[in-house]
C-alpha cells in the first residue's frame, strides 16, 4: 500500500482495522522445535524437575493452540475478505460512481467520480453522510436501506455544491455476508445529461406538436405505401379512429374525381422532388374538404426502407377564396363549364397519370354544325342559349376523373375514362346528338341542330395531351362538310400531309436561323394621298434567295405550334422597325400586324403586346392589330374581352376581310374596333357591280356612324380609288400603291411619297 493510502487508512474513523500480521507455519515450527530441544535439554540436566517441566510444557502448548484457534476464528469473522488497496486500485478512477459499504457503515469507500459530484475529498470524515446524500436520503432509517438494497435500479437525486441537480440510478449488490454485517457494492449510472436530453426532447416534441396543431398541418408517412401512419393532427382532421390507415381506407375517403391523381402519386416510384397534389377528402364532419398533399420519397439509410409521405394542409378556405380567380382563369362565362385553359392543364395531368397507371382516356372534340347561322338568324342571346344547353348535355356524360370543356366558339371537348369499350366514343356522341336535336323547338324549330365529332385515345395517340387533342381535332376536320359525322383518329390520316413534315422541320430551322423577314405594304389616305401606315406581312427568305409566301408555311406553323414564335417575331420586329423609321426622321405611321387564332386566344396576349411596345419604346398609337372576322367571332365573349384589353393599352384594332365570313353588321355594335377593312371581293368589280357598290357604301356609312374608320384592300386602279373616295372610304391598300416590299424598298416609297406631297 502506498503512503497516500496508508495516511488515508490511519485517519479514517469507524472502519475495520486491517490485520497487521499473519500466521507463519515455518516460524511456528522452528519455535516449537527450539522450545522442545530446550525442554529436553533441561530435563536431562535436571531430571528431578522433568515431570513438572513436561506438565507445564503440555499445558502451555494446549493454551497456545487454543489461543491460536480463537484468534483465527476472531480474525476470520472480523476481516472483510476485501483488501482495501485492491478496492482503491480498481474503483478509484472508474468513470462511474461507486460506493463500497457495510450495512453498519463500519466500512465506507467512495470513489473519485462520486466524490467530485458530492464535492468531498478522500479525507472527508463523515462518509456515512456522503452515502446518504448520494442515495438522496434526507431522513436515514432502516427502511431506506432495505429499499436501496432490494432494488435493481434505485434512482436518487441530489444537488452538487454548485447547486446543479444530479440524478443517479443505483444498482446495489451484496458482496459478502457475515454474522454481524453485510458488505455491499453500489454502482451508479449518471442520468443527469440523459434527463436534460429527455426534457429538451419533450419540450421540442411539445413545440413541434403545438406548431403542427396551430398551423393545422398533418403528417402522413409510410415505408411500403400500403400502410400509412398519420399524425394526431391529421387523424383529428380526417376523423380517423387510430393513427394507422391502409391505402385502401385512405383512397375510400378521397373524392372519386380525385382518386386518379392519388393513384398516380402512390404508384409513382420517382418522387425525389416534392410533388404537391390537391384533393377533396372526407373529413371528420363527414363533408369533403380540400387538402393539399405535399409528398416526397426519401431514401432510407442502410437497411431502412425508404419513407414516403409528407405534409397535409386543409386548403378549403383558400379554394373558396380562389373560386372567383379560378372562374376567370378556367371557367367559361357563357356555358359555366371548363374552358380551354382548364382542359389543357387537367388533360396533361390525366395524360401523365395514364402513363404511370396504365390507364386510357378518350378525348372527343365536338363542333356545333353551322353555328354561325344560329347567331345570324336567331340572335346573339339565343346563340348563347344553345351553347349553354349543349354544355349541360355534355356534362351528363362525364365519367369520374373526366372533364367537359368549351374550347372556343362552338367547339367543345369531352374527356372520358376508357374501360375497354372501343365503341364508347361513338356511342356517347350519338347520345349527345340525340339530346341536342331535342333543343330544336320554339325559336329553333326551323333549324337543324346537329354536331360533329372527332376522337382520339390517350396516351396511345400522342406524346402529350395537346398532341392527342390535335389528333382528335384532325379527325373532326377530316369529315369537314358532313354534318353529324363521328370520326376516330387514324395514323393513316397523316398520309395527306406527309409532304408537310419536311417543310415543318425546315421552317423550324428557318426560325432559328433568322430566315423570316417582314415585308411592308403601304396604306394610303384617300383624301390626301399621303402614306398613313403599312401592313407587316411575313416572308420566308431561303438562303438561295427564294421567297416563300405565308400561304405556304403559315398553315404548317399553326398546326405544329411554330405559329407562336412567328407571331412573336412579327410583333417585336414590327414595333422595332416602326420606331427605327421614326428615329430616322420619317413621319410617324401606323404599323399593322396580324395574329393567328391560337395567339389571339392566349390569356397573356396583352402582356406580350405591352412588352413589345416597352422593348421598342414605340408609342401604342402607332401599332395596330388586325383580326380576321372569323377569328374575332369564333368566341365573341372572349374576343371582346381580349380586344378591350388591347385597346386599353392605346393600340388600334382593325377587322380584316370584313364581309368575307359571317358578315353580320350587328357585331359592329359590340366589337371595340377602330378600323374596318373591306374585303377585296367587294372592290374587284366595284366599278361594274352596282350591288357591290351599294354594299360598300352602306358598310362605310354604318362604320362612320359608329366612328369607325374604313380601308379598302385590293385597290388596283384609279377608278376603284375614285369610287371609294366618293363613297367616303378613308384609306386604301393595294397594288395601285405598291406591293409588299422589304424595308429598303419601303424607304424608297417613303421618299417618293414625301416628294409627291411636296409637289402638291
Amino acid at each position: 500500500m502506498n503512503k497516500r493510502s496508508s495516511r488515508h487508512k490511519n485517519k479514517r474513523k469507524n472502519t475495520v482495522k486491517r490485520v497487521t500480521s499473519s500466521f507463519n507455519p515455518l516460524a511456528a515450527a522452528i519455535i516449537i522445535v527450539t522450545a522442545t530441544i530446550l525442554l529436553i535439554s533441561y530435563c536431562i540436566l535436571y531430571p528431578q524437575n522433568a515431570k513438572t517441566t513436561l506438565i507445564i510444557y503440555v499445558c502451555t502448548m494446549i493454551c497456545a493452540t487454543l489461543i491460536l484457534a480463537i484468534s483465527g476464528w476472531i480474525y476470520k469473522n472480523k476481516k472483510t475478505s476485501v483488501d482495501e488497496s485492491d478496492i482503491i486500485k480498481v474503483t478509484e478512477n472508474l468513470n462511474t460512481e461507486m460506493i463500497i459499504w457495510t450495512d453498519d457503515f463500519a466500512y465506507v469507500y467512495i470513489n473519485k467520480k462520486l466524490r467530485d459530484l458530492l464535492g468531498i475529498t478522500a479525507e472527508y470524515s463523515d462518509k456515512m453522510e456522503g452515502v446518504w446524500t448520494a442515495f438522496g436520503i434526507t431522513n436515514p432509517d432502516p427502511l431506506s436501506l432495505e429499499k436501496i438494497v432490494g432494488s435493481n435500479s434505485y434512482e436518487s437525486t441530489f444537488r452538487n455544491p454548485s447547486g446543479s441537480l444530479i440524478s443517479i440510478a443505483w444498482s446495489t449488490s451484496m458482496v459478502k455476508k457475515t454474522r454481524k454485517r453485510a458488505l455491499f457494492l453500489s454502482t451508479g449510472f449518471n442520468l443527469t445529461e440523459l434527463k436534460k436530453m429527455r426534457v429538451n426532447l419533450a419540450s421540442a416534441n411539445d413545440f413541434f406538436h403545438s406548431s403542427m396543431e396551430l398551423a393545422e398541418i398533418g403528417l402522413i408517412m409510410s415505408t411500403d405505401r400500403k400502410v400509412f401512419r398519420a399524425s394526431p393532427e391529421l387523424a383529428h382532421m380526417l376523423g380517423l379512429k387510430s393513427g394507422t390507415i391502409n391505402v385502401n381506407e385512405l383512397r375510400s375517403i378521397i373524392h372519386p374525381n380525385d382518386r386518379l391523381q392519388f393513384d398516380g402519386a402512390i404508384r409513382n416510384k420517382d418522387i425525389s422532388a416534392a410533388k404537391t397534389i390537391e384533393m377533396r377528402v372526407k373529413s371528420a364532419d363527414g363533408a369533403y374538404r380540400w387538402y393539399s398533399f405535399r409528398l416526397k420519397s426519401i431514401l432510407g439509410s442502410g437497411n431502412n426502407s425508404p419513407l414516403f409521405g409528407g405534409a397535409v394542409i386543409d386548403v378549403t378556405q383558400k379554394h373558396e377564396k380562389d373560386i372567383l380567380i379560378e372562374r376567370l382563369a378556367y371557367i367559361d362565362d357563357v356555358t359555366e363549364i371548363a374552358n380551354r385553359n382548364k382542359l389543357v392543364v387537367t388533360g396533361q395531368e390525366i395524360f401523365d397519370s395514364c402513363k404511370i397507371l396504365d390507364y386510357s382516356f378518350w378525348i372527343i372534340v365536338l363542333d356545333i354544325d353551322r353555328f354561325h347561322i344560329i347567331n345570324d338568324t336567331c340572335g346573339y342571346n339565343n346563340g348563347n342559349y344553345v351553347l349553354k344547353n349543349f354544355a349541360h348535355i355534355l356534362y351528363k356524360y362525364v365519367t369520374p376523373g373526366g372533364l367537359a370543356a368549351r374550347i372556343s366558339g362552338d367547339n367543345f371537348a369531352l374527356l372520358l375514362r376508357d374501360y375497354g369499350d372501343e365503341e364508347m366514343p361513338t356511342r356517347t356522341v350519338k347520345s349527345i346528338q340525340e339530346d341536342f336535336t331535342k333543343l330544336a323547338v320554339d325559336d329553333f324549330a326551323s333549324i337543324s341542330l346537329t354536331c360533329s365529332a372527332g376522337f382520339s385515345k390517350m396516351p396511345e395517340d400522342g406524346n402529350s395531351f395537346l398532341e392527342v387533342m390535335e389528333h382528335a381535332e384532325f379527325a373532326l376536320k377530316s369529315n369537314t362538310g358532313i354534318q353529324g359525322s363521328v370520326c376516330g383518329y387514324e395514323p393513316s390520316m397523316h398520309d395527306s400531309i406527309i409532304g408537310n413534315t419536311e417543310l415543318e422541320k425546315a421552317l423550324a430551322l428557318a426560325i432559328d436561323n433568322n430566315e423570316l423577314q417582314l415585308f411592308y405594304q403601304p396604306k394610303i389616305d384617300l383624301t390626301s394621298g399621303r402614306i398613313m401606315g403599312v401592313e407587316a406581312l411575313i416572308r420566308w427568305i431561303k438562303p438561295d434567295g427564294t421567297i416563300i409566301g405565308p400561304d405556304s408555311f403559315v398553315p404548317i406553323a399553326e398546326s405544329s405550334h411554330l405559329i407562336g414564335k412567328i407571331s412573336e417575331f412579327v410583333l417585336n420586329e414590327g414595333c422595332r422597325q416602326n420606331k427605327l423609321w421614326q428615329k430616322m426622321g420619317y413621319p410617324p405611321i401606323v404599323m399593322s400586324i396580324n395574329f393567328a387564332s391560337s395567339d389571339f386566344y392566349q390569356t397573356d396576349l396583352k402582356e406580350k403586346v405591352f412588352e413589345a411596345l416597352a422593348r421598342s419604346a414605340l408609342d401604342p398609337q402607332w401599332l395596330e392589330v388586325e383580326l380576321t372576322e372569323s377569328l374575332a367571332l369564333s368566341d365573341i365573349d372572349f374576343a371582346v374581352d381580349q380586344m378591350n384589353k388591347i385597346r386599353d393599352l392605346g393600340v388600334k384594332l382593325a377587322m380584316d376581310d370584313f364581309g368575307k365570313g359571317y358578315s353580320s353588321l350587328s357585331y359592329l355594335q359590340v366589337l371595340p374596333i377602330t378600323l374596318l377593312k373591306l374585303d377585296r371581293s367587294f372592290i374587284t368589280d366595284i366599278e361594274h357591280d352596282n350591288i357591290a357598290y351599294e354594299i360598300v357604301s352602306a358598310v362605310i356609312r354604318i362604320a362612320k356612324s359608329k366612328k369607325i374608320e374604313t380601308i379598302a384592300e385590293g385597290i388596283e386602279n384609279n377608278v376603284q380609288e375614285s369610287i371609294l373616295r366618293m363613297a367616303g372610304c378613308d384609306y386604301g391598300q393595294g397594288f395601285l400603291y405598291g406591293q409588299p416590299m422589304p424595308p429598303e424598298k419601303i424607304l424608297e416609297f417613303f421618299e417618293k411619297n414625301a416628294k409627291r406631297d411636296i409637289k402638291r
